[in-house]
């Protein structure tokens, strides 16, 4: 008789392996930027005395939602493999197109947010549309639009208004319950919070939940990862870009209307710069220029840190002109220390 030889053992389903504690955080994207807060944060309590004030948080707070509402869909964006330089200026379109169109239409100030609405989306829409059909890199494409848009903003607003800045809306229907919506705040005990805090939040919860529990969410990394490869299994890879690029215009608008309903006028020369601010956010909390990595609770992490550097510079009343030099070291420094966490994850697994 012959020896049979043993049946080999049924390989393990690599989804059922357990992992470490370190490897699961070491897999995080959001994990550099969660020690750069923390480094952040220490730092400033030590240098400045009324840093730890309730007061002084959610002024930090407040700056980091303005920052952070826009940097949740470029996050996004980022994730899927394309950027988007015209964020900072569709804000600023987003308000005039709210605040002229009420003006001059003489309409309750909610129409003049619908009307903003459709705009914006349809702008957002024409960036992934001009992507996808010219085949462009996102940076020539978006770099396009923001210059018309410089251009549009400051020539309507001078051409309607005959200023470079809208007229006052404070008086129209509609505006008081536009400002609770966009602009409004919440008082718990002796600390104020923006409403801005409120949908940065919820903005950040949603873009998480579609990331990590949605179909849609997996076209997002696969087309990030490899567009040509996700297109062969199925995902919709034009469809998917279009999404994420009106997916930042609707957060454009949300800030274009905080903007408008907090002053109630708009300088149109507003918002250029802030695309970068919105990018480096997106970077700091984790996300590969090269796509395919990060996440939306990185970018708000990011988008903190620029908060509490922005108003940690001012609390220690140091000159902010340094401002800028913190914010290009940050990147450098969270950019090394992304590389090196994502080198120890793929190490490790």
């Amino acid at each position: 008789m012959t020896a049979t030889a043993p049946a080999p053992a049924p390989a393990k389903d690599e989804r059922l392996i357990q992992r470490s504690v370190l490897r699961k955080l070491l897999g995080r994207p959001e994990l550099g930027s969660v020690v750069g807060a923390i480094a952040v944060f220490v730092f400033f309590s030590v240098v400045a005395d009324s840093f730890l004030r309730a007061s002084s948080l959610s002024t930090v707070l407040y700056a980091a939602s303005t920052i952070g509402i826009m940097a949740v869909p470029v996050a996004l964006l980022m994730i899927g493999g394309e950027f988007d330089l015209s964020a900072g200026v569709l804000v600023t379109t987003s308000a005039l197109v709210s605040s002229m169109f009420s003006y001059q239409m003489t309409a309750n100030i909610w129409v003049g947010i619908g009307v903003s609405l459709l705009t914006t989306l349809a702008l957002g829409a024409f960036n992934g549309f001009m992507l996808t059909r010219t085949k462009l890199p996102s940076f020539i494409i978006t770099l396009g639009t923001f210059l018309m848009l410089t251009g549009l903003n400051l020539g309507f607003t001078k051409l309607i208004s005959g200023t470079v800045s809208t007229k006052s809306i404070a008086d129209m229907e509609g505006f008081a319950s536009a400002k609770k919506v966009f602009a409004s705040q919440l008082t718990l005990g002796s600390v104020n919070l923006k409403v801005t805090i409120l949908w940065w939040f919820g903005l950040v919860a949603v873009a998480t939940w579609v990331l990590l529990r949605t179909r849609f969410g997996n076209w997002i990394f696969a087309v990030g990862g490899e567009a040509d490869a996700a297109r062969a299994v199925g995902v919709p890879v034009y469809k998917t870009k279009i999404g994420l690029y009106m997916g930042v215009a609707f957060a454009a608008w949300i800030s274009g209307q905080h903007l408008l309903f907090s002053f109630d006028v708009v300088q149109s020369g507003e918002g250029v710069g802030n695309e970068l601010i919105y990018i480096i956010a997106a970077v700091i909390g984790g996300c590969l220029i090269t796509g395919g990595y990060g996440s939306a609770i990185g970018s708000a992490v990011g988008a903190f840190i620029f908060g509490m550097t922005s108003k940690g510079i001012v609390y220690a009343e140091w000159n902010p002109d340094w401002f800028k030099f913190f914010l290009g070291a940050m990147l450098l420094l969270a950019t090394l220390l992304n590389a090196w966490v994502r080198k120890r994850a793929e190490a490790t697994a």
